[in-house]
């Protein structure tokens, strides 16, 4: 299992998990939820208690991957295969334009 935290304006929003078996989870943190101050990071993905999990990387996420020439000189500098959405987003999420950014989870 990959994991990834979410950050909306600088603040810890959920975490994005990719499951051994190939799915994709997001769940928004607790705190974040209790905090009516706080926007979802996307309007497909309303805060709730429930995570939302799919068989394919969530297209929000998808749409801060860069595309094209952009996405094959990061993959090759990288060191990640192309196709690998979630490794790059792991790689590269921390720069994104909009509030939300995406880093790897250490732990």
């Amino acid at each position: 299992m990959r994991r990834c935290r979410v950050y909306n304006h600088d603040r810890f929003a959920g975490v994005l998990e990719q499951l051994d078996d190939g799915t994709y989870r997001f769940t928004y943190d607790p705190e974040y939820l209790a905090d009516d101050s706080t926007d979802p990071v996307s309007l497909t993905l309303p805060k709730r208690r429930q995570p939302y999990t799919s068989e394919q990387l969530f297209g929000f996420f998808y749409g801060l991957l860069s595309e094209g020439a952009n996405r094959r000189l990061q993959s090759r500098i990288l060191g990640i295969d192309e196709d690998d959405a979630f490794g790059l987003l792991m790689a590269t999420g921390r720069d994104t334009i909009g509030s939300v950014t995406v880093e790897p989870d250490e732990s």
